[in-house]
């Protein structure tokens, strides 16, 4: 055989060696060949040396896939891809050289592209703008997409610039618009939390619709509100009132611990309720007494057990 450098002439079945061309694969010089039925291909030296192919295609193989010649593709597109000439196949698949609109060539087999598999050299996948969605003029909730930007989040989502309706502009994604997660510049959740806190009735530094409708922590590790389980088996109990917590010891039975809470519950949160309603019914509808007479509830540690005192009437 002759060298691996210099095969021209050299035949491989029916295939004629041209000529060698400046493209590579798998650092093995490909070459461009000429079939017994006029056919060329483009191969490379390791399959010709194997016998891996010895002819265009234009005879199939009894073990072939498609059991007949393949469809000529040549001149066909299919995405970017333009389809120049056949190749050599590729595990068992009859393979094209394809010329992309970006300009590069790539070796694409018939099933990826007829099936729309492969519909560039690769560049498409960079292309965001051919993936975006185009959100100009969109309004969602108070916001406005004006244009895209060039930034991206950690999942690729393109960030609008927005306008929202009370003049601030403001950069969102594109999933974050369209899944509903921003709906202002962040002024509409200023606007909520106001008019919650006027709902709200504070008063000796308590809020009393909160103590109404106190739930069970999600940090909770017993079931019961104020109750704790710890590694060593018992269960710690405590209450809070007023921006403090009052330990109230630690119990070997659950329905020991319980029953503490309860009972401090009883005192100082239900105690403070009773309070407040006995104040306002006492207030009427004067304004001007409430000011006067402020509610005053304190709940103090001594010796063990929890005291109310000062408290208004």
């Amino acid at each position: 055989m002759a060298k691996q450098s210099d095969l021209e002439g050299v035949r491989f079945g029916k295939l004629t060696v041209l000529e060698k061309t400046e493209q590579r694969r798998n650092g093995y010089i490909v070459w461009r060949c000429r079939c017994d039925c006029g056919g060329e291909i483009l191969t490379d030296t390791r399959r010709l040396a194997r016998g891996t192919i010895k002819d265009c295609g234009c005879t199939p193989k009894e073990n072939a896939r498609n059991g007949s010649t393949a469809e000529n593709l040549s001149g066909q597109k299919f995405g970017k891809l333009r389809v120049l000439y056949r190749t050599a196949n590729y595990k068992g698949r009859t393979c094209w050289m394809c010329q992309c609109d970006c300009g590069r060539k790539k070796a694409v087999t018939s099933h990826d592209l007829k099936s729309g598999k492969c519909k560039s050299c690769g560049c498409l996948a960079y292309d965001r703008s051919a993936l975006r969605v185009d959100l100009t003029g969109q309004q969602f909730g108070r916001l406005t997409a004006l244009y895209p930007t060039a930034r991206r989040d950690s999942k690729g989502s393109v960030y609008w610039h927005c306008v929202c309706t009370c003049g601030n502009e403001k950069e969102v994604t594109e999933s974050g618009l369209v899944f509903g997660n921003y709906r202002s510049c962040g002024c509409l959740k200023q606007e909520n939390q106001k008019n919650i806190s006027k709902k709200l009735h504070r008063v000796d530094g308590t809020c009393i619709e909160i103590l109404e409708r106190r739930k069970h922590r999600c940090d909770n590790t017993s079931g019961f509100r104020g109750v704790y389980r710890m590694k060593n088996g018992k269960y710690r109990v405590d209450i809070g009132f007023k921006g403090r917590r009052f330990y109230l010891g630690s119990f070997e039975e659950f329905e020991d611990a319980v029953k503490v809470r309860l009972d401090a519950e009883k005192a100082v949160h239900e105690g403070f309720l009773k309070a407040y309603y006995q104040w306002k019914e006492n207030a009427g509808e004067d304004p001007n007494w409430e000011e006067e007479n402020p509610l005053v509830f304190e709940v103090e540690k001594v010796n063990g057990t929890l005291e109310i005192g000062n408290v208004s009437k």
